[in-house]
């Protein structure tokens, strides 16, 4: 199929998963799209929807158009922009933007670094988010390693020896089994490292060594915090270098120079805002959202173009199908998601209407782009009754859910459904499957291993011409019908009983006069 075509035929899919399937007469509850006789039709529906759509367009424009876009930046203004603009055009009601604040703004300007002992050649760096910088023109020093696994013992034994030096995370020996853990000490580390007055740290995101051929990553070191102290990626090249000097016993001297601009104050930005009006329960409402912003080392093609062209792509082919959902489905597109969920948890903490009246948020967050597969991951699986909806619409196209296979990664932290699930609303944040049709076991574990090494938060990406997006389309009819359950249920979604989120739930609902 034709790239453009291809490329986001899914992308209506979600809200019209979201939506679809309601007209606007009162109808009791309708049997399962797979019982009922209508799932063909549904399928045909979203697909032809999205045919006309323009998603591919959205892609290119936000990527290629606007590039990277670091919340608060000039650069995430024109997006937010233009998300008006375009969901406008496509014909939502109630466009808007709804501002907030962040802590402090923060750019890039410029990081570079030069080893000068034991041989003098030039190293690559780049700066992480929403860090410091050294003194103009830069600092020498002497680089000394310091162990991720055993950050603790560092601060509490070798601070002291810091003063002066340029700090090189490294991994060495049995590594902590809980990373989460792990990664919540590297901010203490951080600001033990400032106090010490070394003169930067070689540390990347949370001491994570960065990967790919000569590429550097960046991303934020916690949650609307800034580090005064310079903090960089360097390519695994040059960290590997400098680690067997440091193992020969040899003391590498380097020039390290980073510049960034920090704003004294908050800064203003938005998240992007639209609807379409239910017919019967207006007031009740399904989120469909993906985070316009990204990193300025590349597009944020992946993360999250492809989520914020699917957002609209889905909002285009609803309102072009001519039918209405029973429930509204509001579009947004959050800012503020890399800094820490900040745009949704505004959103979340400042709702326009009572989150109680929040049946479930549906999260798009960097899409699957390398084929169809049998299954799909459910972040977060077993907590609520989605989990049912999920199993019979994926059982509907033969295919099976699986929960996340690396809970110890923190995925369910780490996008803005967690905004969400915080206040006790019910969420659906789906990921890649797997089982890869027409490939070899273990093939999907391997390109998204290599996603995560050579593209994420990195300078490669960039739309592809590889790309497969026949697994895109497929994902999609399948979070089709699971809004389409959501959307025309007699009753709105619910935490398990042994969930630990279901309190919020029936604290907000008891608020509301919604007991269920």
């Amino acid at each position: 199929m034709h790239r453009k075509t291809t490329v986001f035929l899914c992308c209506a899919v979600l809200a019209l998963a979201a939506t679809l399937g309601a007209a606007s007469d009162v109808a009791p509850e309708p049997a399962s799209p797979a019982t009922d006789g209508t799932l063909p039709a549904l399928t045909s529906i979203a697909g032809e929807g999205m045919l006309n759509s323009h998603a591919y367009d959205y892609l290119e424009q936000l990527s290629d158009d606007i590039g990277g876009r670091v919340t608060g930046s000039p650069a995430c203004q024109r997006a937010i922009e233009w998300g008006v603009e375009k969901m406008k055009a496509i014909g939502l009601e109630n466009v808007h933007t709804e501002k907030w604040q962040m802590s402090r703004g923060w750019t890039r300007v410029s990081a570079s670094a030069e080893l000068l002992e034991p041989l003098e050649r030039r190293l690559k760096v780049d700066s992480m988010g929403w860090v410091g910088s050294t003194p103009a023109g830069g600092a020498e020093g002497e680089v000394v390693p310091v162990n991720d696994y055993n950050l603790d013992n560092e601060m509490k034994q070798n601070a002291s020896s810091w003063a002066g030096k340029i700090l090189l995370v490294v991994q060495k020996g049995e590594p902590p089994k809980d990373r989460m853990s792990s990664f919540a000490k590297f901010g203490p580390f951080l600001k033990a490292a400032y106090k010490a007055h070394a003169i930067a740290v070689i540390g990347g995101q949370g001491g994570r060594k960065s990967a790919g051929m000569r590429l550097t990553h960046t991303g934020a070191l916690g949650f609307d915090t800034f580090y005064d102290i310079p903090v960089v990626s360097i390519t695994a090249e040059d960290q590997d270098l400098l680690e067997r000097f440091l193992d020969h016993g040899k003391t590498p001297r380097m020039r390290i120079n980073v510049q960034n601009r920090i704003t004294d104050g908050p800064v203003e930005t938005a998240n992007v805002v639209g609807e379409i009006r239910g017919t019967e329960h207006p007031e009740q409402i399904i989120v469909a959202g993906g985070h316009l912003d990204s990193w300025d080392l590349s597009e944020g093609a992946t993360d999250d173009g492809t989520g914020v062209a699917s957002v609209l792509g889905a909002a285009e082919a609803i309102v072009k199908s001519g039918r209405k959902p029973r429930r509204t489905i509001r579009f947004v597109l959050f800012t503020g998601e890399e800094q820490g969920l900040l745009g949704s948890e505004y959103y979340t903490e400042h709702p326009l209407y009572p989150l109680a009246r929040t049946a479930a948020d549906i999260n798009m967050d960097a899409l699957n782009v390398w084929g169809p597969t049998r299954d799909i991951v459910s972040i977060g699986m077993g907590a609520s009754t989605i989990d049912k909806t999920i199993a019979a619409a994926a059982h509907s196209l033969g295919r099976v859910v699986r929960p996340d296979a690396e809970p110890g990664k923190g995925y369910f932290f780490r996008s803005d459904h967690f905004s969400f699930v915080k206040q006790g609303v019910p969420a659906f944040d789906p990921d890649s499957g797997v089982d890869y049709i027409g490939k070899p076991a273990g093939w999907g574990a391997k390109i998204h291993a290599e996603y995560t090494a050579n593209d994420y938060h990195k300078p490669t990406d960039v739309i592809k011409p590889d790309w497969n997006l026949e697994g895109t389309v497929k994902d999609c009819e399948l979070f089709f019908l699971v809004g389409y359950d959501i959307a025309n249920a007699s009753t709105m979604p619910t935490w398990n009983p042994d969930s630990e989120f279901r309190a919020a739930r029936v604290a907000s609902l008891k608020a509301a006069g919604m007991e269920q």
